[in-house]
């Protein structure tokens, strides 16, 4: 018998499965779905409709989903940027959907940001955004020599937070990721509020104009090429069951990790002999 798809990337259940998946999986009913936009800072994406239910991944502002089904207040989605498939509350979602949307025109590239409920940083903060937020933005201003955009929301957002969408925040995401030091750890936190050991690669790698899967698993199986660990340097990847660590030089990682409960550097020695001694060794080396 066949094994199942992945259900982390693929939609199905005995009632509904995406068109996608026709003649692969059996369901009573198959749907290319309808497209919607995430309208909440941050939606945390669940593997069924509870809100007790440990956390997959998260969803960004303005990011894309296609809406398989809702029910009962939930909706069931598969994200635009990575395929990961979940529930997320209908809330989360812009109730007029992306033909009401103004398109995003830029991205937040900065680990955290305001919107202010006007252009002055004196103005109370409407709501915070993560770094990879799509953003609308309808306007720019200037109050006190610092430079605000002016989203279709009304709120304004510091523009060197920001950049227009296709532009990238250089090439080094090695470089990025040391931007979330001492952000905290979340399992299944996928932004800069909190996230996890394969988010900070994932987002680190987004924000330079590379993809990476969201899992460390699947990063492992197909991210770049196997290395020997003798070759290692900076920007290659460290490996260990359910855990990824980025090489920020031939003898540093920084990762985060549930030993400090945030974005650290460590030791690759001192981090392979720790992990040792409750897990195991590392299971593989890549190179992105």
């Amino acid at each position: 018998m066949n094994a199942l798809p992945d259900r982390r990337l693929n939609a199905f259940r005995p009632d509904l499965a995406e068109e996608a998946l026709r003649g692969t999986v059996a369901a009573a009913h198959y749907v290319t779905g309808t497209p919607a936009v995430v309208a909440q800072p941050v939606a945390a994406l669940r593997p069924r409709p509870d809100a007790t239910a440990g956390i997959d991944t998260e969803l960004l502002f303005g990011e894309g989903v296609r809406v398989l089904d809702r029910a009962e207040g939930w909706a069931w989605v598969k994200s635009d940027f990575d395929g990961y498939v979940g529930y997320l509350p209908e809330a989360a979602l812009d109730a007029d959907g992306p033909a009401a949307t103004p398109a995003a025109t830029h991205v937040v590239a900065v680990p955290r940001t305001f919107a202010y409920s006007g252009p002055d940083l004196r103005t109370p903060a409407a709501f915070a955004l993560s770094i990879g937020s799509r953003i609308p933005v309808i306007g720019e201003s200037e109050t006190r020599g610092t430079g605000y955009l002016t989203l279709a929301g009304g709120q304004s957002v510091v523009a060197g937070h920001c950049l227009a969408i296709g532009e990238r925040a250089g090439d080094d995401y090695v470089a990025i990721a040391a931007r979330f030091l001492e952000t905290p750890y979340l399992w299944g936190g996928r932004s800069g509020f909190g996230l996890d050991c394969s988010a900070l690669v994932q987002l680190s790698m987004m924000m330079t104009g590379r993809t990476a899967p969201r899992d460390s698993d699947m990063q492992a199986a197909g991210l770049g090429t196997p290395i020997e660990r003798g070759a290692l340097r900076r920007g290659d990847l460290v490996f260990w069951k359910g855990h990824v660590a980025i090489m920020e030089d031939e003898a540093t990682i920084i990762h985060a990790n549930g030993h400090t409960m945030s974005v650290a550097r460590e030791g690759l020695d001192a981090a392979i002999e720790r992990i040792g001694w409750l897990y195991a060794q590392p299971t593989g080396y890549r190179r992105p």
